[in-house]
């Protein structure tokens, strides 16, 4: 069966990783729509089309939705890699940023599940991937409204996954650890107070974090994997795109390590 030529959708494709699915995806033969909030102010692509979504915005996500069926006739893979980084301490961290966190991560990728629902459902065949975060897996310090809204939207992923087989739609996760883009320009970072009690251990965090990125992986690593899901149709949930360490704490030590242990673990990581 041939799965090039299939039309594609990738929410935030104007950079970073989404960008890179969009490019080889599109290279690979697939018709490749990706998404901004502001197609304008990015350079037209070559090889796929960047069209405009908010993905907070009901109103944009119908009507980007019906210009892509009125076009295609069908959309046969769904993408939700929209998202926006966060960092800070939960005492401190803004609770209407924490909302407009899970806005764009979570009720952004659900409401444009629930637009492309009914057209799969019709089509009796879709695929729908979800890119969550390693950091959905464990609880990280300073990062623990980002960590609870990529877990929120792996667990998502379970339950829907079962109610949408019977009509031939294929849910999956996509896990990425660390990789080389542009995320930590775009993130949300908290406004201590001047006597926090959170102030220097947050700088410290803040180095480490952008450390992390600059010596990350490359995002043609994730889309790769993302091809391997379309193509191949694993039987795993989800899927894990991370370096050796990151997928060792995860796969093996969180799972073999007592609570005690793996937070030792963790915070020797950190530095805290």
């Amino acid at each position: 069966m041939s799965f090039y030529g299939k039309n594609i959708v990738i929410t935030g494709a104007s950079s970073g990783i989404g960008k890179s699915i969009a490019e080889h995806l599109s290279n690979k033969g697939f018709i490749v729509y990706g998404t901004a909030r502001v197609p304008e102010n990015y350079p037209t692509p070559k090889d796929y089309s960047l069209i405009s979504l908010d993905v907070t915005d009901l109103k944009s996500i119908r009507q980007c939705v019906q210009e892509l069926i009125d076009k295609e006739g069908r959309i046969d893979v769904l993408i939700n890699n929209a998202g926006r980084g966060m960092t800070g301490p939960v005492e401190e961290t803004d609770i209407d940023q924490v909302k407009a966190l899970y806005d764009t991560n979570y009720f952004g990728p659900v409401s444009m599940i629930q637009e492309v629902l009914p057209f799969m459902r019709k089509q009796k065949a879709g695929t729908i991937i979800n890119v969550t975060s390693i950091a959905g897996y464990m609880g990280l310090p300073f990062r623990a409204h980002y960590s609870s809204v990529k877990s929120a939207l792996s667990i998502l992923t379970e339950g829907i996954r079962l109610e949408v087989k019977p009509f031939g739609v294929s849910v999956y996760s996509l896990a990425p650890g660390d990789f080389a883009t542009d995320i930590a320009s775009r993130r949300f970072n908290a406004e201590l107070s001047k006597d926090s009690a959170y102030q220097n251990t947050y700088k410290q965090q803040l180095e480490l974090f952008d450390e992390h990125v600059d010596t990350a992986m490359d995002p043609i690593e994730v889309a790769l994997k993302i091809e391997e899901i379309i193509t191949k149709k694993p039987k795993r949930i989800h899927i894990l795109v991370a370096n050796k360490l990151q997928r060792l704490s995860v796969l093996l030590l969180k799972k073999v390590l007592s609570q005690t242990q793996y937070e030792k673990l963790l915070a020797n990581h950190y530095k805290l």
